[in-house]
């Protein structure tokens, strides 16, 4: 096991360097988008067939990006029996900014001090929804370098995705993915096989630091992700086309040699016509594509086009969509459960959507298939690259029990809370006055949170932010369930019992956000 290992003894190379472990956390609340579209006035179908989105989570005042990565880490490490001492590296992927100078990760120390761990390397990354892929790359460079000590890398992905009042602000979301990385994992980064792209652009951007909101040129910003696409997909057909050539293998990749896709997800539909994007990429690439039957058939009309002259064509758009729609429902769909459920979640979306994947396939349906991750940040940084899973299905192995961890998502998603726009409207009107006011002693309730969840208690009058945790359903001994308009949900222990603050390993003092 990573951590057991004298370091004089390991090997050169690690195999298989990935993904152990994933945990997914998202707020117990959300608004549904149909219900939004009334209380906008806008016309039907503009949130939930427009952008292809069912329902928003979003946080209270009760809730922070610190809070939000203490919840995914905690859970992650108790999930998996872990103790804090076998991570030696910690790194936070956010765009979510509360202090310019300490970060995520320092909070996230917090959670070690029982174990006597600070050995722990690592810092936040930044740069709009790219943090996490930046933060795993460095996660499987570590472990892959001479630096690696034996022990895993944690990676945290984490945003609360928040619009000021219009077109963009139900494309909002909010949550935190963890991913423990280590070797032999089930889910293996392909050695060599990254395209990426990276370019100055003001498509979306955060220039108020006083604000949570964003600057967007939405039609910039489809445009750049679009390019960014393209560009990536090249760029890792040209690497793989040259690893297979030094194999000895002579054929040309195409969307076919993907067993799944996911995407950065801003909302459902730009998914869907990423697929289709890629499949434009292929046809154009094709030497003599058959247009008179197969996925090509009657695109023939689109054969000397410029990729660059497309991003707004209606027709093109239309065309290919309609070619890649069965692709779509094998390779990607399945992915956008927690896009769908819960919005945008910034940098964790990606990995939200690889979640989802492995949530609604049994580990034989995933061995040996290859998943095409495509991570995209405004700015812009924007990769694609490919996980290898692993051929090993059998009960108790790390496939199984990673597919295990997260079967559970869908029913996670159906427990939470519906609440009216109104009440939405309200939250986002409270966050933008107490977004960052010193001595605030939140005002949302604390009861109608999942067990477990960290959250924030008080920020004092040096901005120094304290936290404390809900007690964990396996705290007692029946599970206690609540009706809320049409969904069941499991209600907090606190609901009954007051919410109890804990440490890493054992009750004890809520935890506070440092004292420098």
């Amino acid at each position: 096991m990573p951590g057991s290992t004298p370091a004089s003894c390991l090997p050169q190379w690690p195999k298989d360097v990935g993904i152990i472990a994933m945990e997914v956390y998202f707020p117990s609340q959300f608004v549904d988008q149909t219900e939004l579209e009334e209380f906008d006035g806008v016309s039907s179908g503009k949130y939930t067939i427009g952008l292809g989105q069912a329902r928003m989570g979003f946080c209270s005042d009760r809730e922070d990006i610190n809070s939000l990565c203490l919840t995914v880490v905690q859970r992650l490490m108790e999930k998996n029996r872990l103790g804090f001492d076998s991570v030696g590296r910690l790194e936070v992927g956010t765009e979510t900014i509360i202090d310019k100078s300490k970060s995520v990760k320092t909070v996230l120390m917090q959670l070690f001090e029982d174990s006597g761990n600070t050995d722990v390397e690592g810092i936040d990354t930044t740069n709009a929804c790219y943090g996490g892929t930046a933060a795993l790359f460095n996660a499987v460079n570590w472990v892959e370098s001479s630096s690696w000590d034996g022990r895993y890398a944690l990676v945290v992905a984490g945003d609360i995705a928040v619009y000021a009042s219009g077109s963009a602000r139900p494309t909002g979301g909010a949550g935190a993915v963890a991913m423990l990385v280590g070797p032999d994992a089930p889910l293996a980064l392909e050695r060599g096989l990254r395209g990426t792209h990276m370019k100055h652009a003001y498509d979306f951007y955060k220039p108020d630091m006083a604000s949570e909101y964003p600057v967007v040129d939405g039609k910039q910003s489809i445009e750049c992700y679009l390019s960014a696409l393209d560009r990536c997909y090249a760029v890792y057909r040209n690497k793989i086309h040259a690893q297979w050539q030094r194999a000895g293998v002579e054929k040309s990749f195409s969307l076919e040699d993907f067993g799944f896709l996911a995407f950065h997800s801003p909302y459902c539909k730009l998914v869907q016509k990423s697929l289709a994007r890629l499949m434009l990429n292929d046809f154009l690439m094709c030497p003599k594509p058959n247009t008179q039957s197969g996925p090509f058939a009657g695109l023939e009309a689109f054969r000397d086009i410029k990729p660059e002259d497309t991003y707004f064509d209606r027709d093109v758009e239309k065309a290919f969509m309609k070619a890649s729609a069965e692709l779509f429902e094998k390779k990607t769909k399945s992915s956008l459960l927690i896009s769908n459920q819960n919005g945008n979640m910034y940098t964790p979306s990606v990995y939200g959507c690889l979640a989802s994947i492995i949530a609604q396939h049994t580990p034989q349906q995933l061995a040996g298939q290859r998943v095409g991750v495509f991570s995209y940040g405004s700015g812009l940084a924007a990769t694609l690259y490919s996980v290898s899973v692993t051929q090993d299905h059998t009960p108790g192995s790390p496939l199984d029990k990673l597919v295990s961890s997260l079967c559970d998502l869908k029913a996670r998603l159906d427990s939470r809370r519906k609440v009216s726009p109104s009440i939405f409207s309200d939250n986002m009107k409270l966050r933008e006055e107490t977004h960052h006011l010193a001595s605030y002693v939140p005002r949302g309730s604390v009861e109608e949170l999942f067990p477990g969840t960290w959250y924030l208690t008080r920020v004092d009058d040096k901005h120094r932010r304290e936290y404390a945790r809900c007690a964990n359903i396996d705290d007692f001994p029946q599970r206690q369930r609540n009706s809320n308009s049409s969904t069941e949900h499991i209600a907090n222990p606190a609901t009954k019992m007051p919410c109890v603050p804990a440490s890493a390993a054992s009750a004890g003092d809520a935890i506070r956000n440092g004292d420098h």
